[in-house]
């Protein structure tokens, strides 16, 4: 999540968004997301079309994206329902962004298995080149927020930046992360640990040892 003040409701912010609507890609994305749900239902499908819009602004700004007022006024009259209640989704969840994002949104886990393993580290690498909370860098390309838990404890500490999840980080591994990113590379995902496939133990398997290279059948062992 970036901030989760909205973004002033400005003439400029106006300007750059009042006549904000789906492109053909997008809107086509939008109503088949809708079709999931039953007449009279469409409503449901806001929190989609709330993605859906944050993704177009993204792509329109070389950014993470983010969701103006305007952009959410036109998700409201898209599904015929009143802004207030997209507001309240669009607020209560993380994943929207409501105040601008810079290009690749780190979120660094601090919650205690991180924090154990050394998140401190990932948040002071983070520090050292200018991440703030809140803002964005001063070249765009880098927003910062420290975040609770995101499910990946057997492999912390972990950072999620924009959709991807790199885990078993230490400072020196989240900064080559961050350099390939900023050098317009897409960096391994996952774990960073060498010869760690998933969440396996950092040993090697300890059960199941057959499964590694290919599917093994334990039936006749049981």
């Amino acid at each position: 999540m970036a901030a989760r003040h909205i973004a002033p409701d400005t003439p400029e912010l106006r300007e750059r968004w009042g006549n904000w609507s789906f492109d053909e890609a997008t809107r086509a994305k939008a109503d088949t997301a809708i079709k999931r749900y039953p007449e009279g239902r469409q409503k449901s499908a806001v929190m989609p079309l709330l993605d859906l819009a944050q993704r177009q602004v993204g792509a329109e700004t070389n950014t993470q994206g983010w969701l103006p007022l305007p952009v959410m006024e036109y998700i409201a009259s898209y599904l015929d329902m009143p802004v207030i209640r997209v507001l309240e989704v669009a607020t209560f969840y993380t994943m929207y962004n409501l105040a601008p994002v810079g290009r690749f949104h780190v979120q660094v886990c601090g919650t205690t298995p991180c924090m154990l393993r050394g998140s401190d580290d990932l948040l002071a690498a983070c520090k050292a080149r200018g991440m703030k909370k809140g803002h964005v860098s001063d070249d765009g390309l880098w927003s910062f927020t420290e975040v609770e838990c995101m499910g990946n404890c057997a492999t912390a500490p972990m950072v999620q930046i924009n959709d991807d999840n790199y885990e078993d980080l230490t400072a020196e591994r989240l900064d080559a992360v961050l350099d390939a990113l900023a050098a317009g590379e897409q960096p391994k995902t996952g774990t960073q640990e060498p010869g760690r496939h998933t969440s396996e133990p950092a040993g090697g398997p300890t059960s199941l040892k057959e499964m590694v290279d290919a599917n093994h059948d334990y039936r006749s062992e049981w």
